[in-house]
């Protein structure tokens, strides 16, 4: 099976071993994958900005980039998203609409892609110790995988999962609405913080980048002893 991978920017500037592991572990489910090196932004923070017209030219450039691609996967809930909005944002331009439509179709985020196009759960990983998750905003509530990550990591070799109290409530990341909103974030950020302390657990996973360098810079910030890991790179986390 071949794969196109979308990196996303998080990962191609901040989180290096993220892509690495995403490229070993599908490698490894017998995935062959290719990485067209036209690949950008998709847009998101742009878009989500008001600055459309400026946007759209991103994702034009992202649906020319995989118009060939057999699938497209990407290690970011919130980036696959994306991907999903673009029919809509192309609704007036039938041409663009139609690309965008088959580009939407073929994108999946890593875990989803394990879970319901390879019909996998367990890709025989070993991590040892207590971990809690953070369920993303993007990823649960409008892409709407919520299932997948959950049952890879539940047959993670050696790790205890706990539940995450108020897992559902923002990071408060929100891309600029991080910057745009700093003491608002802040407070939304610590509160998750607690919540993590209350598992004790050794490892935070999460799904999306964006997530994991907010909380992960706060845990960092407040001198807390919790790892914070992708879950691409948990399970691609082999004896």
């Amino acid at each position: 099976m071949k794969v196109s991978l979308f990196v996303t920017c998080l990962v191609d500037v901040f989180n290096g071993s993220v892509g690495k592991a995403t490229v070993e572990l599908l490698e490894r489910l017998g995935c062959e994958v290719e990485f067209p090196e036209s690949q950008i932004c998709c847009g998101q923070p742009a878009y989500n900005s008001g600055y459309v017209q400026a946007a759209k030219e991103a994702m034009k450039n992202m649906i020319l980039t995989f118009e060939h691609a057999d699938y497209v996967v990407t290690p970011s809930g919130s980036c696959a998203t994306m991907f999903k909005e673009y029919p809509h944002i192309f609704d007036e331009d039938p041409v663009w609409k139609e690309k965008a439509q088959k580009l939407a179709n073929k994108t999946y985020e890593l875990t989803q892609f394990i879970v319901d196009v390879l019909n996998l759960e367990d890709v025989g990983a070993t991590l040892k110790g207590k971990a809690t998750y953070h369920t993303s905003c993007h990823m649960t509530r409008l892409l709407g995988v919520q299932e997948a990550p959950f049952k890879l990591l539940a047959n993670v070799k050696g790790l205890e999962l706990v539940p995450l109290p108020n897992a559902y409530d923002c990071c408060g990341f929100g891309g600029t609405f991080s910057v745009k909103m700093e003491q608002i974030s802040e407070q939304m950020v610590d509160e998750k913080v607690r919540h993590i302390e209350e598992t004790d657990a050794d490892y935070l996973i999460g799904a999306d980048c964006g997530c994991l360098m907010n909380i992960g810079g706060r845990i960092s910030r407040k001198n807390k002893q919790v790892k914070v890991m992708h879950i691409a790179e948990v399970l691609n986390s082999i004896e």
